[in-house]
């Protein structure tokens, strides 16, 4: 089966039955392969239904929780999004086939990784900018439409509400190692709500690695 063929039957036998519709989400995660993103061994499993741990705290999220996120999401074509906690770029790609313009927030040593990633890709459109912490986000082009946070969060990170826009839209899952939930947050007229909308198990988001410590 090629790869192409592989795309299909992901769309056809995980998003489809689990009732994702939006035709320009399916039309994004059918563009964008999947084993680009992963080391050579790994690529024969890319479109498993399931997380795939790279390493390092990395990994290539489940294709039916990413399409859960951008369908809740809706991304605006002409409009700005920055996806949080993507270490290997992969949503950030898919997301660049919805908005005009995409801001990955990904460990500083993997910014000129995933650009080039994205680029062979076509998805030029995806800017990757360092950050120490993926959920500082990147608030130097804030407020963005639609924040995606990709990986589990225990909490709705107050850094992330505060880059977005009025009428902005930002998707992730909080819980903890057992269970998650998939959460819209939005900002409307300068109030902050949110909704949970589906269920999720993801790995967490990429925390900060501790500075070193001296001891005797």
């Amino acid at each position: 089966m090629d790869d192409a063929a592989r795309r299909r039957n992901m769309i056809e036998a995980q998003l489809r039955p689990s009732n994702v519709t939006d035709p320009r989400v399916l039309d994004a995660m059918g563009t964008v392969p999947r084993p680009p993103f992963l080391p050579a061994q790994l690529k024969a499993v890319a479109y498993n239904d399931d997380d795939i741990d790279i390493g390092d705290g990395r990994f290539l999220i489940e294709p039916l929780v990413l399409a859960r996120l951008l369908e809740l999401a809706a991304p605006d074509a002409d409009g700005t999004a920055l996806v949080v906690g993507c270490e290997t770029g992969y949503a950030a790609a898919v997301c660049a086939r919805l908005a005009a313009t995409v801001f990955a927030a990904v460990d500083p040593h993997r910014v000129a990784e995933v650009e080039e990633r994205a680029a062979a890709l076509d998805a030029e459109n995806v800017l990757a900018v360092g950050a120490e912490s993926a959920l500082d986000g990147y608030a130097a082009k804030a407020p963005y439409g639609v924040i995606i946070v990709v990986g589990r969060v225990a909490e709705v990170p107050k850094t992330l509400v505060d880059q977005l826009a009025e009428g902005g839209r930002m998707v992730l899952v909080v819980g903890d190692e057992r269970v998650g939930r998939g959460l819209l947050v939005t900002r409307v007229h300068g109030n902050i709500g949110q909704r949970a909308a589906f269920d999720a198990a993801v790995p967490p988001v990429r925390a900060p690695k501790p500075a070193p410590t001296f001891r005797f």
